[in-house]
């Protein structure tokens, strides 16, 4: 296991690597943006809507109590602001940078999918007679039976967006993927029964419930509508959640996988180094060991080579006797 490093990967340090290494999530992330933008300017299927469907159909049309710009609030900025806030305690970029680039995603597959079906599917929502006929008075056609609206075509295209609930969607993927968040960094499976934990958990999960009943007693949605967004936004938190971060009750759930990939490499590296460091020092010695004995060797061919021939030795002797 490799030493934890904490506050060692700042913004500053490491931001820009990081960036660089998933600059083809952010582009991915924009064309996402981009396609969510086109799937909400094109015109819905409009639905054949006979006049004895309007019974469901005549619920009174209300403001929202949860408003379009509260959702990014609630579903984005809320969940950053957790991740921000860890950020400052535990100094790492890489959960910093994972957990909004999952975040991102978990909101912006969310969106697509939710306005690629809202579009195929052009389910009318409760509200919609008042929609297509603010006066009251319905208009259908004589031979098809299909309304003949009177009202304004943007609250009648708006009002071909019932199926599925993209407020609903929208809180589930954000708040949904936050709880995920939460319950790796509380640790909330170490089987030490903190009840506490839960709570912490469910209290972003509640918040995003409490905004798909909002859409229910406003009468935008049917029951079905918010069931199926909530369905799409925790699924697909669940799933970019998990691409960036182990499970919650693994014991290195609370960290991304890509900070324990770094630690694993950095460990490897320095491993590596210090194998080749050694093994250059073994040869070093090596070497200087060999040049020893080598000298060694020739001093003392040098010492005693008058003394290795005995005969030659003689000779000189008894030349040396008889010139004296």
């Amino acid at each position: 296991m490799p030493e934890i490093q904490l506050g060692s990967h700042t913004v500053r340090s490491h931001g820009i690597k990081v960036l660089r290494i998933h600059m083809h999530d952010w582009l991915i992330l924009l064309v996402l943006a981009a396609i969510d933008l086109g799937l909400n300017l094109i015109e819905p299927f409009h639905r054949f809507v006979g006049e004895d469907m309007m019974t469901d159909l005549k619920y009174p049309l209300k403001d929202n109590t949860v408003p379009f710009w509260g959702v990014p609030i609630i579903a984005v900025l809320l969940p950053l602001a957790v991740i921000l806030v860890y950020y400052f305690i535990r100094k790492d970029v890489y959960d910093l940078h994972h957990a909004i680039l999952g975040l991102l995603f978990s909101i912006f597959i969310t969106a697509v999918l939710t306005d690629a079906i809202k579009d195929g599917v052009g389910r009318p929502r409760p509200d919609f007679f008042w929609r297509c006929f603010p006066d009251g008075k319905g208009v259908f056609d004589p031979i098809t039976k299909n309304v003949m609206c009177t009202g304004s075509k943007s609250v009648i295209k708006e009002g071909h967006k019932s199926f599925p609930s993209g407020h609903t969607s929208w809180s589930f993927a954000g708040l949904g993927f936050i709880a995920w968040y939460l319950s790796g960094k509380v640790r909330v499976f170490d089987r030490r029964g903190h009840v506490a934990k839960l709570c912490i958990v469910f209290l972003p999960l509640l918040l995003a419930a409490m905004v798909a009943v909002s859409r229910v007693d406003d009468y935008w949605h049917h029951w079905q509508d918010v069931f199926a967004g909530g369905l799409i936004g925790i699924t697909i938190a669940s799933f970019c959640y998990l691409q960036f971060f182990p499970p919650p009750y693994e014991t290195d759930g609370w960290g991304p996988h890509a900070y324990f990939q770094m630690l694993a490499e950095s460990q490897n590296r320095d491993e590596a180094l210090s194998a080749n460091a050694n093994s250059l020092s073994m040869q070093q010695t090596e070497l200087e060991s060999i040049y020893i004995q080598s000298q060694h060797g020739v001093e003392t061919s040098r010492g005693y080579s008058g003394d290795t021939n005995p005969i030659l030795n003689g000779r000189e002797s008894g030349r040396r006797s008889s010139l004296g």
